[in-house]
C-alpha cells in the first residue's frame, strides 16, 4: 500500500493551518517572544528573565539593581556569587562552551529558560592580565555566549564593548571631535583588539541569524562614588586623562541605565553605541581643553561647559539614554 498523504484539507487550508501553527510555536514551547516597536517603547512586550554575566562586578551589581528595579528577573553568572542572596547566582566558567550553553538554557532550581543576555564578564581592561590571557579570555567567552544564545533561542543580547576602540590611548589625535560611532576603530592593545573582533563577529553572527538582536555598548571608564575623590589628582595636568579617554567616564548607575534601555529598545541586527556621562572629569571647560590639547583636530560643533568628547547623541536618540549622575554632584553631596 502506498504512503498516505499527510495533508489535511485543501492546500490553501493546509497552508493557513501551518502558518497559524508557526505563529503559535514559540508560545507553545514556553518561551517569551519579544515584540519591539522602537518608536513606541510603551508597547514593548519586554522579556523578563535575563542572565547577567559578570553580575558580581562593579558595573554588574549596578546593572542587576537597575534591572530588578524595572521588573526584570536577573540571574547572575560569574566566578563568584552575587553578594545579595536574594539575587539568583550561578558560578560558571564561561570559557567553557558547555557551561556557557547550560547557563543560557537550564540550571536546575534556578531557571528553565532565558529571555535575554547581558554579557559583562571579561578581563575589564588592558594590563590587568597578560596580553594573550586577556585576548583569549575575552574573545572566547564572547564567542561562546553568542553561540550559546543562538542555540538556546535567546534573541536579545547586550554586551560590554569598550571606548578603547576609539583610539585609546590617544597618543595619536582622533580624526575629529567629539568622537562617535562613525569614528574608525583603532585598537591599540590586546584588550581593545579582542573587543574589535567581538564587534566584527557580532556583525556576521547577526547576518547569519536575522532574528537576533546584538547591541554593543562602548562603555567609557566606569566610576562610582568611591572613585570620585581621586579625580582631584587629575585636575592639574590635562594630559593625564587625555591619554586615557579624552577626560570621559560613565557613572556605574548610568552605565546600568544604558544596559537596561538597550534591552528595552532591542531590534534585530547588530548595533553599537558610545556610552559616557554628559560631562568630563576635569573642572576646565571642554573648549579650553580641546584648544590646548588638540589645536589641529577638526570639531563638528562648539562645546558648551564640561561637555563630553565621547559623543552620546546616538544613544540619546535611539535608546532614550540620558545620564543622571555626575561626579560633581557626588562630591557636593547631592
Amino acid at each position: 500500500m502506498g504512503a498516505r498523504s499527510a495533508s489535511v484539507g485543501p492546500p490553501d487550508q493546509s497552508r493557513r493551518i501551518a502558518e497559524r501553527l508557526g505563529q503559535l510555536a514559540p508560545q507553545a514551547a514556553g518561551r517569551s517572544v519579544i515584540r519591539v516597536k522602537q518608536s513606541q517603547p510603551e508597547e514593548i512586550a519586554v522579556a523578563r528573565r535575563v542572565v547577567v554575566t559578570g553580575g558580581s562586578g562593579k558595573l554588574g551589581k549596578a546593572v542587576v539593581a537597575e534591572l530588578r528595579a524595572h521588573g526584570w528577573k536577573p540571574v547572575v553568572v560569574d566566578k563568584v556569587p552575587h553578594p545579595d542572596r536574594e539575587v539568583a547566582s550561578v558560578v560558571a566558567d564561561l570559557r567553557d562552551l558547555g557551561q556557557a550553553t547550560e547557563v543560557l538554557s537550564t540550571v536546575d532550581s534556578r531557571f528553565r529558560r532565558v529571555d535575554a543576555l547581558v554579557h559583562l564578564a571579561a578581563v575589564p581592561g588592558p594590563g590587568l592580565a597578560t596580553n594573550s590571557a586577556t585576548f583569549e579570555n575575552n574573545l572566547m567567552t564572547t564567542y561562546n555566549l553568542f553561540t550559546s544564545a543562538i542555540r538556546a533561542g535567546v534573541n536579545t543580547v547586550v554586551w560590554a564593548s569598550s571606548e578603547t576602540l576609539l583610539g585609546i590611548p590617544f597618543t595619536a589625535a582622533p580624526p575629529y571631535l567629539p568622537v562617535d560611532e562613525n569614528c574608525p576603530a583603532r585598537p591599540e592593545s590586546s584588550y581593545s583588539l579582542a573587543k574589535h573582533l567581538e564587534e566584527t563577529m557580532a556583525t556576521e553572527v547577526a547576518r547569519w541569524n536575522p532574528d537576533l538582536s546584538l547591541t554593543a555598548l562602548r562603555l567609557s571608564n566606569v566610576l562610582d562614588e568611591t572613585d570620585y575623590p581621586r579625580l582631584a589628582d587629575h585636575q592639574a595636568d590635562a594630559t593625564v586623562r587625555r591619554r586615557s579617554n579624552l577626560w570621559a567616564y560613565v557613572d556605574k548607575r548610568d552605565g546600568a541605565q544604558a544596559v537596561r534601555k538597550a534591552l528595552e529598545h532591542a531590534v534585530p541586527g547588530y548595533r553599537m553605541f558610545v556610552i559616557a556621562n554628559a560631562d568630563t572629569v576635569v573642572e576646565r571647560p571642554t573648549a579650553e581643553l580641546v584648544a590646548e590639547q588638540f589645536p589641529d583636530v577638526p570639531t563638528t560643533r562648539e562645546f558648551a561647559g564640561h561637555e563630553t568628547l565621547l559623543c552620546i547623541d546616538k544613544a540619546r536618540r535611539d535608546l532614550n539614554y540620558e545620564p543622571k549622575f555626575s561626579w560633581r554632584d557626588s562630591l557636593r553631596g547631592n
